[in-house]
Protein backbone atom coordinates (compact mmCIF):
# COMPACT_ATOMS: atom_id res chain seq x y z
CA UNK A 1 0.00 0.00 0.00
CA UNK A 2 1.20 3.73 -0.42
CA UNK A 3 1.59 6.39 1.81
CA UNK A 4 -1.01 8.87 2.14
CA UNK A 5 0.41 12.07 0.64
CA UNK A 6 1.81 14.47 3.22
CA UNK A 7 1.27 17.93 4.18
CA UNK A 8 3.96 19.31 1.52
CA UNK A 9 3.33 17.30 -1.13
CA UNK A 10 -0.74 18.39 -0.50
CA UNK A 11 -0.07 21.85 -0.06
CA UNK A 12 2.07 21.66 -3.64
CA UNK A 13 -0.54 20.34 -5.24
CA UNK A 14 -3.31 22.56 -4.26
CA UNK A 15 -0.79 25.64 -5.62
CA UNK A 16 0.11 23.88 -8.69
CA UNK A 17 -3.89 23.90 -9.29
CA UNK A 18 -4.37 27.42 -8.37
CA UNK A 19 -1.09 27.92 -11.10
CA UNK A 20 -3.11 26.37 -13.87
CA UNK A 21 -6.93 28.09 -12.26
CA UNK A 22 -4.68 31.59 -12.53
CA UNK A 23 -3.06 30.28 -16.21
CA UNK A 24 -6.14 29.21 -17.56
CA UNK A 25 -8.02 33.11 -16.34
CA UNK A 26 -5.10 34.58 -18.59
CA UNK A 27 -5.05 32.13 -21.18
CA UNK A 28 -8.99 33.40 -21.11
CA UNK A 29 -8.88 37.25 -21.04
CA UNK A 30 -5.98 37.50 -23.49
CA UNK A 31 -8.35 35.54 -25.41
CA UNK A 32 -10.95 38.03 -25.16
CA UNK A 33 -8.90 40.91 -25.51
CA UNK A 34 -7.36 39.68 -28.60
CA UNK A 35 -10.96 38.98 -29.82
CA UNK A 36 -11.64 42.96 -29.52
CA UNK A 37 -8.32 43.71 -31.13
CA UNK A 38 -9.18 41.70 -33.73
CA UNK A 39 -12.91 42.71 -33.98
CA UNK A 40 -11.29 46.76 -33.98
CA UNK A 41 -8.49 46.55 -36.59
CA UNK A 42 -11.20 44.64 -38.68
CA UNK A 43 -13.73 47.28 -38.32
CA UNK A 44 -10.91 50.11 -38.71
CA UNK A 45 -9.82 48.22 -41.73
CA UNK A 46 -13.48 48.45 -43.40
CA UNK A 47 -13.72 52.41 -42.62
CA UNK A 48 -10.52 53.33 -43.89
CA UNK A 49 -11.48 51.59 -47.38
CA UNK A 50 -14.63 52.39 -47.60
CA UNK A 51 -13.26 56.30 -46.74
CA UNK A 52 -10.52 56.22 -49.15
CA UNK A 53 -12.93 54.60 -52.05
CA UNK A 54 -15.06 57.78 -51.19
CA UNK A 55 -12.96 60.25 -51.65
CA UNK A 56 -13.11 60.92 -55.18
CA UNK A 57 -17.12 61.22 -54.66
CA UNK A 58 -15.75 64.29 -52.75
CA UNK A 59 -14.79 66.69 -55.43
CA UNK A 60 -15.73 66.76 -58.78
CA UNK A 61 -13.94 68.13 -62.14
CA UNK A 62 -15.18 71.55 -63.61
CA UNK A 63 -13.84 73.24 -66.73
CA UNK A 64 -14.22 77.06 -66.89
CA UNK A 65 -15.54 78.30 -70.23
CA UNK A 66 -16.91 81.31 -71.90
CA UNK A 67 -20.33 81.36 -72.54
CA UNK A 68 -21.99 83.40 -75.06
CA UNK A 69 -25.97 83.39 -74.30
CA UNK A 70 -27.32 84.75 -77.53
CA UNK A 71 -31.07 86.34 -76.74
CA UNK A 72 -32.97 83.98 -79.22
CA UNK A 73 -31.12 80.91 -78.19
CA UNK A 74 -31.67 81.14 -74.28
CA UNK A 75 -34.50 83.66 -74.61
CA UNK A 76 -37.03 82.58 -77.01
CA UNK A 77 -39.90 84.95 -76.23
CA UNK A 78 -37.81 87.81 -75.68
CA UNK A 79 -39.16 88.98 -72.46
CA UNK A 80 -36.52 87.21 -69.66
CA UNK A 81 -39.25 85.92 -68.11
CA UNK A 82 -38.63 82.90 -65.93
CA UNK A 83 -40.97 80.56 -68.29
CA UNK A 84 -38.99 82.17 -71.22
CA UNK A 85 -35.89 81.36 -69.58
CA UNK A 86 -36.32 77.90 -68.66
CA UNK A 87 -38.09 77.24 -72.26
CA UNK A 88 -34.54 78.22 -74.06
CA UNK A 89 -31.64 76.04 -75.35
CA UNK A 90 -28.19 75.98 -73.51
CA UNK A 91 -26.81 72.71 -74.79
CA UNK A 92 -26.05 74.74 -78.22
CA UNK A 93 -24.28 77.52 -76.23
CA UNK A 94 -22.21 75.39 -73.93
CA UNK A 95 -20.68 73.33 -76.74
CA UNK A 96 -19.82 76.19 -78.69
CA UNK A 97 -18.17 77.84 -76.15
CA UNK A 98 -16.17 74.44 -75.57
CA UNK A 99 -15.28 74.07 -79.47
CA UNK A 100 -14.34 78.00 -79.69
CA UNK A 101 -11.48 76.23 -77.29
CA UNK A 102 -10.85 74.04 -80.13
CA UNK A 103 -11.64 75.71 -83.67
CA UNK A 104 -9.46 73.05 -85.11
CA UNK A 105 -11.78 70.29 -84.77
CA UNK A 106 -14.26 69.30 -87.84
CA UNK A 107 -15.93 66.83 -88.51
CA UNK A 108 -19.19 65.31 -86.42
CA UNK A 109 -17.43 62.53 -84.89
CA UNK A 110 -14.80 64.63 -83.45
CA UNK A 111 -17.73 67.43 -81.97
CA UNK A 112 -19.05 64.79 -80.49
CA UNK A 113 -15.85 63.05 -78.82
CA UNK A 114 -15.06 66.85 -78.02
CA UNK A 115 -18.84 67.59 -76.60
CA UNK A 116 -18.41 64.02 -74.89
CA UNK A 117 -16.45 66.04 -72.38
CA UNK A 118 -18.61 67.64 -70.70
CA UNK A 119 -21.47 66.30 -68.14
CA UNK A 120 -24.92 66.43 -69.27
CA UNK A 121 -25.84 68.63 -66.46
CA UNK A 122 -23.65 71.74 -67.24
CA UNK A 123 -26.60 73.03 -69.90
CA UNK A 124 -28.51 72.74 -66.52
CA UNK A 125 -26.51 74.24 -64.75
CA UNK A 126 -26.08 77.09 -66.58
CA UNK A 127 -30.17 77.31 -67.34
CA UNK A 128 -30.36 77.77 -63.44
CA UNK A 129 -27.27 80.14 -63.41
CA UNK A 130 -29.63 82.87 -66.20
CA UNK A 131 -32.66 82.33 -64.22
CA UNK A 132 -31.13 83.24 -61.28
CA UNK A 133 -29.80 86.24 -62.62
CA UNK A 134 -31.35 87.08 -66.37
CA UNK A 135 -29.59 90.50 -66.76
CA UNK A 136 -27.04 87.73 -68.28
CA UNK A 137 -28.68 87.18 -71.05
CA UNK A 138 -26.83 88.97 -74.37
CA UNK A 139 -23.66 88.94 -72.72
CA UNK A 140 -20.22 86.63 -72.71
CA UNK A 141 -20.08 85.44 -69.59
CA UNK A 142 -17.03 82.82 -67.62
CA UNK A 143 -19.14 79.91 -66.48
CA UNK A 144 -17.95 76.96 -64.21
CA UNK A 145 -19.34 73.85 -65.59
CA UNK A 146 -19.05 70.45 -64.61
CA UNK A 147 -16.68 67.86 -67.07
CA UNK A 148 -18.51 64.32 -67.84
CA UNK A 149 -17.34 61.12 -65.28
CA UNK A 150 -14.94 59.99 -67.37
CA UNK A 151 -12.83 63.26 -67.70
CA UNK A 152 -13.45 63.03 -63.59
CA UNK A 153 -12.07 59.32 -63.99
CA UNK A 154 -9.12 60.43 -65.64
CA UNK A 155 -7.34 63.38 -63.60
CA UNK A 156 -8.11 61.23 -60.39
CA UNK A 157 -6.41 58.35 -62.06
CA UNK A 158 -8.55 55.53 -62.07
CA UNK A 159 -8.72 55.79 -66.24
CA UNK A 160 -5.01 55.55 -67.06
CA UNK A 161 -3.39 56.91 -70.35
CA UNK A 162 -1.03 53.91 -70.45
CA UNK A 163 -3.69 51.47 -71.45
CA UNK A 164 -4.71 50.66 -74.96
CA UNK A 165 -7.12 53.02 -76.38
CA UNK A 166 -9.74 50.44 -77.22
CA UNK A 167 -9.30 49.39 -73.75
CA UNK A 168 -10.44 52.79 -71.94
CA UNK A 169 -13.79 54.85 -72.16
CA UNK A 170 -11.28 57.99 -73.74
CA UNK A 171 -9.79 58.46 -76.85
CA UNK A 172 -6.37 59.69 -77.45
CA UNK A 173 -7.53 62.51 -79.25
CA UNK A 174 -9.62 63.18 -75.99
CA UNK A 175 -6.94 63.26 -73.51
CA UNK A 176 -4.91 65.55 -75.30
CA UNK A 177 -7.94 67.95 -75.64
CA UNK A 178 -8.20 67.38 -71.47
CA UNK A 179 -4.39 67.72 -71.47
CA UNK A 180 -5.18 71.32 -73.21
CA UNK A 181 -7.42 72.45 -70.92
CA UNK A 182 -5.57 71.77 -67.54
CA UNK A 183 -2.98 72.99 -69.65
CA UNK A 184 -4.51 76.70 -69.80
CA UNK A 185 -5.79 76.22 -65.61
CA UNK A 186 -9.53 76.20 -67.23
CA UNK A 187 -9.74 72.80 -64.92
CA UNK A 188 -10.40 72.90 -61.08
CA UNK A 189 -11.94 70.36 -58.39
CA UNK A 190 -14.53 71.49 -56.56
CA UNK A 191 -16.40 70.42 -53.79
CA UNK A 192 -19.53 68.07 -55.02
CA UNK A 193 -22.08 69.99 -53.02
CA UNK A 194 -24.54 68.65 -55.83
CA UNK A 195 -23.89 64.61 -53.71
CA UNK A 196 -26.08 66.11 -51.16
CA UNK A 197 -28.87 68.64 -53.03
CA UNK A 198 -30.07 66.50 -55.91
CA UNK A 199 -32.05 63.31 -56.15
CA UNK A 200 -30.91 60.48 -58.02
CA UNK A 201 -29.58 60.20 -61.41
CA UNK A 202 -28.03 57.54 -64.55
CA UNK A 203 -25.50 59.87 -64.88
CA UNK A 204 -23.25 59.27 -61.81
CA UNK A 205 -21.44 63.05 -61.66
CA UNK A 206 -25.53 64.15 -61.39
CA UNK A 207 -26.46 61.60 -58.54
CA UNK A 208 -27.31 62.54 -55.25
CA UNK A 209 -28.17 61.39 -51.95
CA UNK A 210 -30.94 64.17 -51.34
CA UNK A 211 -33.75 62.09 -52.27
CA UNK A 212 -32.82 58.89 -50.60
CA UNK A 213 -31.99 60.94 -47.30
CA UNK A 214 -35.63 62.87 -47.14
CA UNK A 215 -36.85 59.34 -48.04
CA UNK A 216 -35.28 57.91 -45.02
CA UNK A 217 -35.91 60.67 -42.79
CA UNK A 218 -40.03 60.59 -43.81
CA UNK A 219 -40.03 56.61 -43.37
CA UNK A 220 -38.28 57.12 -39.79
CA UNK A 221 -41.06 59.61 -38.79
CA UNK A 222 -43.63 57.41 -40.11
CA UNK A 223 -42.44 54.32 -38.03
CA UNK A 224 -41.67 56.38 -34.78
CA UNK A 225 -45.17 57.86 -34.95
CA UNK A 226 -46.72 54.33 -35.17
CA UNK A 227 -44.34 52.35 -33.23
CA UNK A 228 -43.53 54.59 -30.29
CA UNK A 229 -46.63 54.85 -29.27
CA UNK A 230 -48.10 51.40 -29.90
CA UNK A 231 -44.62 49.81 -28.46
CA UNK A 232 -44.59 51.84 -24.87
CA UNK A 233 -48.61 51.27 -24.49
CA UNK A 234 -48.53 47.20 -25.12
CA UNK A 235 -45.04 47.37 -22.67
CA UNK A 236 -46.64 49.11 -19.94
CA UNK A 237 -49.80 46.74 -19.67
CA UNK A 238 -48.06 43.60 -20.05
CA UNK A 239 -45.70 44.26 -17.46
CA UNK A 240 -47.95 46.16 -15.47
CA UNK A 241 -51.33 45.09 -15.79
CA UNK A 242 -51.91 42.15 -17.60
CA UNK A 243 -53.23 39.10 -15.74
CA UNK A 244 -50.34 36.38 -15.91
CA UNK A 245 -52.28 33.64 -17.58
CA UNK A 246 -52.07 31.64 -20.72
CA UNK A 247 -53.65 34.19 -23.57
CA UNK A 248 -50.48 36.48 -22.27
CA UNK A 249 -47.67 33.84 -22.01
CA UNK A 250 -48.65 33.27 -25.78
CA UNK A 251 -48.36 36.85 -26.70
CA UNK A 252 -45.29 37.50 -24.41
CA UNK A 253 -43.52 34.22 -26.67
CA UNK A 254 -45.13 35.45 -29.78
CA UNK A 255 -43.66 39.12 -29.37
CA UNK A 256 -40.41 37.13 -28.79
CA UNK A 257 -40.39 35.51 -31.71
CA UNK A 258 -41.25 38.20 -33.88
CA UNK A 259 -38.33 39.84 -32.81
CA UNK A 260 -36.22 37.22 -34.75
CA UNK A 261 -38.07 37.19 -37.65
CA UNK A 262 -36.56 37.84 -40.68
CA UNK A 263 -36.80 41.26 -41.92
CA UNK A 264 -38.07 40.11 -45.67
CA UNK A 265 -40.99 38.21 -44.03
CA UNK A 266 -42.88 42.05 -43.20
CA UNK A 267 -41.86 42.47 -46.62
CA UNK A 268 -43.76 40.26 -47.80
CA UNK A 269 -46.38 41.21 -45.51
CA UNK A 270 -46.50 44.56 -46.59
CA UNK A 271 -46.86 43.67 -49.84
CA UNK A 272 -49.85 41.25 -49.64
CA UNK A 273 -51.65 43.43 -47.05
CA UNK A 274 -51.02 47.22 -47.56
CA UNK A 275 -50.30 46.99 -51.43
CA UNK A 276 -52.35 44.16 -53.00
CA UNK A 277 -54.96 44.61 -50.41
CA UNK A 278 -55.57 48.33 -48.92
CA UNK A 279 -54.30 49.56 -52.20
CA UNK A 280 -51.76 52.21 -50.51
CA UNK A 281 -49.13 54.23 -52.80
CA UNK A 282 -46.29 51.91 -53.91
CA UNK A 283 -42.97 52.84 -52.92
CA UNK A 284 -43.87 55.58 -50.31
CA UNK A 285 -42.76 56.37 -47.07
CA UNK A 286 -45.75 55.64 -45.60
CA UNK A 287 -45.78 52.39 -46.50
CA UNK A 288 -41.83 51.90 -46.05
CA UNK A 289 -43.07 53.31 -41.98
CA UNK A 290 -45.76 50.85 -41.27
CA UNK A 291 -44.08 47.66 -42.38
CA UNK A 292 -41.08 49.04 -40.26
CA UNK A 293 -43.10 50.15 -37.57
CA UNK A 294 -44.30 46.43 -37.41
CA UNK A 295 -40.56 45.11 -37.82
CA UNK A 296 -39.67 47.79 -35.06
CA UNK A 297 -42.52 46.94 -32.46
CA UNK A 298 -41.01 43.90 -30.88
CA UNK A 299 -37.80 45.86 -29.76
CA UNK A 300 -39.54 48.56 -28.33
CA UNK A 301 -42.19 46.36 -26.48
CA UNK A 302 -38.98 43.94 -25.07
CA UNK A 303 -37.26 47.39 -24.21
CA UNK A 304 -40.19 48.81 -23.08
CA UNK A 305 -40.28 46.18 -20.22
CA UNK A 306 -36.99 45.80 -19.53
CA UNK A 307 -36.82 48.94 -18.64
CA UNK A 308 -40.21 49.11 -16.56
CA UNK A 309 -38.70 45.88 -15.11
CA UNK A 310 -36.11 47.66 -13.79
CA UNK A 311 -37.25 49.99 -11.79
CA UNK A 312 -37.31 48.90 -8.11
CA UNK A 313 -40.55 47.73 -5.95
CA UNK A 314 -40.37 50.69 -3.71
CA UNK A 315 -41.28 53.20 -6.17
CA UNK A 316 -44.50 51.52 -7.05
CA UNK A 317 -45.46 50.64 -3.45
CA UNK A 318 -44.32 54.53 -1.87
CA UNK A 319 -47.26 55.46 -4.76
CA UNK A 320 -49.92 53.37 -3.91
CA UNK A 321 -49.11 54.04 -0.21
CA UNK A 322 -49.83 57.39 -0.36
CA UNK A 323 -52.63 56.88 -1.75
CA UNK A 324 -52.10 56.89 -5.63
CA UNK A 325 -54.24 54.62 -8.14
CA UNK A 326 -52.20 51.75 -10.12
CA UNK A 327 -52.74 53.71 -13.18
CA UNK A 328 -51.33 56.74 -11.52
CA UNK A 329 -48.51 55.06 -9.77
CA UNK A 330 -47.49 53.76 -13.24
CA UNK A 331 -48.00 56.68 -15.62
CA UNK A 332 -46.60 59.37 -12.85
CA UNK A 333 -44.04 57.70 -10.90
CA UNK A 334 -42.61 54.36 -12.54
CA UNK A 335 -43.02 55.28 -16.70
CA UNK A 336 -41.04 58.69 -16.54
CA UNK A 337 -38.19 56.15 -14.16
CA UNK A 338 -38.21 53.97 -17.26
CA UNK A 339 -38.84 56.45 -20.12
CA UNK A 340 -34.31 56.57 -20.54
CA UNK A 341 -34.08 53.09 -21.42
CA UNK A 342 -37.41 52.56 -23.29
CA UNK A 343 -36.26 55.75 -25.19
CA UNK A 344 -32.85 53.97 -25.55
CA UNK A 345 -34.39 50.74 -26.87
CA UNK A 346 -36.54 52.97 -29.40
CA UNK A 347 -33.79 54.96 -30.52
CA UNK A 348 -31.96 51.43 -31.02
CA UNK A 349 -34.97 49.95 -33.17
CA UNK A 350 -35.02 53.12 -35.66
CA UNK A 351 -31.43 52.97 -35.96
CA UNK A 352 -31.96 49.02 -37.14
CA UNK A 353 -34.68 50.31 -39.20
CA UNK A 354 -32.67 52.98 -40.82
CA UNK A 355 -30.21 50.26 -42.21
CA UNK A 356 -33.16 47.93 -43.40
CA UNK A 357 -33.14 46.94 -47.07
CA UNK A 358 -34.95 43.69 -48.09
CA UNK A 359 -38.62 45.06 -46.49
CA UNK A 360 -38.19 48.08 -48.19
CA UNK A 361 -37.75 46.23 -51.81
CA UNK A 362 -40.90 44.10 -51.53
CA UNK A 363 -43.03 47.52 -51.12
CA UNK A 364 -41.19 48.92 -54.35
CA UNK A 365 -38.76 51.50 -52.96
CA UNK A 366 -36.12 49.98 -55.46
CA UNK A 367 -37.72 52.44 -58.44
CA UNK A 368 -35.40 54.68 -60.18
CA UNK A 369 -36.51 57.54 -58.23
CA UNK A 370 -35.20 61.80 -59.51
CA UNK A 371 -37.76 64.17 -58.24
CA UNK A 372 -37.58 64.61 -54.59
CA UNK A 373 -40.22 63.55 -52.16
CA UNK A 374 -42.05 66.09 -50.47
CA UNK A 375 -44.77 63.87 -48.44
CA UNK A 376 -44.85 60.51 -46.68
CA UNK A 377 -47.16 59.62 -49.77
CA UNK A 378 -44.66 60.43 -52.59
CA UNK A 379 -42.64 57.75 -54.54
CA UNK A 380 -39.14 57.72 -52.46
CA UNK A 381 -36.60 55.46 -51.90
CA UNK A 382 -33.77 55.37 -48.78
CA UNK A 383 -30.66 55.60 -47.97
CA UNK A 384 -29.81 51.79 -47.98
CA UNK A 385 -32.02 51.31 -51.31
CA UNK A 386 -30.26 53.90 -52.86
CA UNK A 387 -26.61 52.46 -52.26
CA UNK A 388 -27.61 48.88 -53.61
CA UNK A 389 -28.92 50.41 -56.52
CA UNK A 390 -25.84 52.51 -57.10
CA UNK A 391 -24.00 49.36 -56.48
CA UNK A 392 -25.15 47.72 -59.39
CA UNK A 393 -25.26 50.33 -61.87
CA UNK A 394 -22.36 49.47 -64.59
CA UNK A 395 -20.74 52.90 -64.98
CA UNK A 396 -17.22 52.64 -62.39
CA UNK A 397 -17.91 56.33 -61.06
CA UNK A 398 -20.83 55.17 -58.96
CA UNK A 399 -18.23 53.11 -56.76
CA UNK A 400 -17.18 56.34 -55.51
CA UNK A 401 -20.54 57.43 -55.15
CA UNK A 402 -22.09 53.94 -53.43
CA UNK A 403 -18.92 54.52 -51.08
CA UNK A 404 -19.69 57.65 -49.91
CA UNK A 405 -23.26 56.36 -49.44
CA UNK A 406 -21.91 53.74 -46.88
CA UNK A 407 -20.36 56.72 -44.94
CA UNK A 408 -23.50 58.82 -44.86
CA UNK A 409 -25.96 55.80 -44.08
CA UNK A 410 -22.75 55.10 -41.25
CA UNK A 411 -22.84 58.51 -40.35
CA UNK A 412 -26.99 58.62 -39.59
CA UNK A 413 -26.12 55.19 -37.53
CA UNK A 414 -23.44 56.38 -35.48
CA UNK A 415 -25.33 59.19 -34.66
CA UNK A 416 -28.67 57.52 -33.67
CA UNK A 417 -26.19 54.93 -31.39
CA UNK A 418 -25.07 58.19 -29.90
CA UNK A 419 -28.33 59.94 -29.40
CA UNK A 420 -29.00 56.17 -27.54
CA UNK A 421 -26.05 56.52 -25.33
CA UNK A 422 -26.36 60.24 -24.06
CA UNK A 423 -30.49 59.78 -23.63
CA UNK A 424 -29.38 56.96 -21.43
CA UNK A 425 -26.69 58.45 -19.68
CA UNK A 426 -28.27 61.63 -19.10
CA UNK A 427 -31.45 60.48 -18.09
CA UNK A 428 -31.09 57.42 -15.99
CA UNK A 429 -31.37 57.10 -12.62
CA UNK A 430 -29.14 54.77 -10.74
CA UNK A 431 -30.64 53.38 -7.38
Amino acid sequence: MSSPPTQDEKARAAAARIRRRYRAERIFQACGVGAIVFALIALLALLVSITYQSSNAITHTYVRLDVELDPATVDPRGDASPESLAAGSYRGPVRSALRARFPEVSGRKAKRQLAALLSDGAEYDLRDAVAAEPGLVGQTVSFVLPMSDDVDLFLKGDIRRDVDESDRKLTDQQIEWIDALVDEGLVSHEWNLRFFTSGDSREPELAGMQGAIRGSLLTLLVTLLLSFPVGVAAAVYLEEFAPRNRFTDIVEVNINNLAAVPSIIFGLLGLAVFLNVFGMPRGAPIVGGIVLALMTLPTIIIAGRAALLAVPPSIREAALGVGASPTQAVLHHVLPQALPGILTGTIIGMARALGETAPLLMIGMVAFIADLPSGPSDPSTVLPVQIFLWNDAPERAFVARTSLGIVVLLGFLVAMNAAAVWVRSRFETRY
